[in-house]
């Protein structure tokens, strides 16, 4: 197995701090040992977290008005995957890839296989690109994909759809999510009622594709790029379409994908009650659907969202769900974001472990509100970065992720050999 980053290089820059860093884990040990937590069960379970890396998340994004590359930017879905593969020798908690398609096409999947095996990378949920006119020409889908008017352009946007899947086949992938920009910019443009039949039409087409043990994801937004309306505007939609689809058929939360003020971790409560909650995408947002990095506005909301995941998954609600990044990077080296990302859901992961759930449930069934709203934030403004960072140490990697990276100077290297991009227009690498 090839490794992006040398053990030994990792080793190093442990040696320096991992003094320091048992001092912390122990006095973190001894408080929690004063309320009866055994830190080394904890530390188990987040050895074991795992949230899968987007392909287009190590190049750098932009907005809708420029983006400014960087240098060093992957120049295909094979510099991606080497990419990917150094933060997960960095933290190791991101043993797996989703790709994007069209975006990551190439001629041999096997062969793509192949390479990131030799990394240690797998694949993930696979999506599917139908926001964009297919590379052909033949068709567009500005007036909309899997719900347009035109039965000839519906076909092409379930054939991108099916293709993914073939794809997603060869490399080992178990899911598919649909996420379609579709919807109108102006009142009267579309009707809902019939784009959403055209929708649901499109989608059974795409459910009879998918093999036994695969899962769809239906992701919603409720605006961008179009902005009056959106056909899969909202997780009641999303959800409506899931039940209607049948069991393969979940749906999927990006914390991005609300209107400002939602309050996500309730939606996350209902879609696990009514057992259709299949995947995350990470990021954070000040505004709107800024893809910014995870934790770095709403710390105390991406814990209360852990809180819900754990919870249920502690009552065995829950079996599996895919966790992503997603993200896009304008101004940052997009794989140190992606490594403070990943840390940060590791993060409130390990502190929602750390939630009292017995007295959780006493207080709330005696309507203690003070006493309920302290035991989250008790676990919320615990330090947990010591059993972070012991299990990056003790699964092989880095203390120090982002110091370790700077060392290597990875960018600077791989920009003698990967041609500079250019950043006269917006959109993702």
């Amino acid at each position: 197995m090839f490794k992006a980053v040398k053990k030994e290089t990792i080793s190093e820059n442990n040696q320096s701090i991992k003094s320091s860093l048992d001092f912390d884990f122990e006095y973190l040990e001894k408080k929690l040992n004063k309320d009866h937590v055994d830190i080394r069960l904890i530390l188990d379970q987040v050895k074991k977290f795992q949230v899968a890396v987007p392909t287009w998340g190590v190049g750098t994004g932009g907005t809708r008005f420029a983006r400014f590359p960087g240098i060093g930017e992957p120049q295909n879905i094979y510099d991606k995957i080497e990419d990917c593969a150094v933060i997960n020798d960095l933290i190791g908690f991101t043993n797996k890839v989703s790709p994007h398609f069209p975006w990551d096409n190439v001629d041999d999947f096997s062969e793509l296989k192949e390479f990131a095996d030799g990394y240690g990378i797998g694949f993930d949920v696979v999506n599917s690109n139908t926001f964009q006119d297919p590379a052909d020409g033949k068709e567009t889908f500005k007036y909309g994909s899997l719900t347009n008017s035109s039965s000839l352009i519906r076909d092409k946007a379930i054939e991108v759809n099916t293709k993914s899947i073939e794809n997603g086949k060869a490399l080992g992938s178990k899911g598919l999510t649909v996420w379609i920009g579709d919807g109108g910019n102006f009142p009267g443009q579309i009707s809902f009622s019939r784009s959403l039949e055209r929708y649901i039409d499109s989608m059974k087409k795409i459910y009879a594709y998918l093999p036994e043990d695969w899962t769809v994801l239906l992701e919603h937004k409720p605006y961008e790029p179009a902005f009056y309306s959106t056909v899969i505007s909202d997780w009641g939609t999303s959800y409506i379409c899931a039940k209607e689809l049948g069991d393969q058929a979940m749906c999927l939360v990006d914390l991005g994908h609300h209107l400002p003020n939602t309050n996500i971790e309730m939606i996350v409560s209902r879609l696990i009650d009514v057992n259709k909650l299949g995947g995350f995408h990470f990021n954070d947002s000040k505004f709107g659907d800024d893809d910014l990095d995870a934790g770095s506005i709403n710390p105390y909301e991406l814990f209360l969202i852990f809180n819900e995941l754990t919870a249920a998954s502690q009552n065995n609600k829950i079996k599996h769900i895919a966790y992503m990044i997603d993200q896009s990077h304008n101004v940052t080296d997009p794989i140190e974001s992606l490594i403070l990302s990943a840390n940060e859901i590791v993060n409130s992961y390990a502190k929602s472990l750390l939630v009292n759930y017995s007295l959780l449930d006493k207080a709330q069934d005696n309507n203690d509100a003070i006493q309920s709203m302290q035991i989250l934030k008790t676990a919320f403004n615990t330090d947990v970065s010591p059993i972070v960072a012991m299990a990056r140490y003790e699964n092989g990697n880095s203390i120090d992720p982002i110091s370790t990276y700077r060392t290597l100077d990875y960018k600077k290297k791989k920009s003698l050999t990967r041609k500079n991009k250019s950043g006269s227009s917006s959109g993702i690498v």
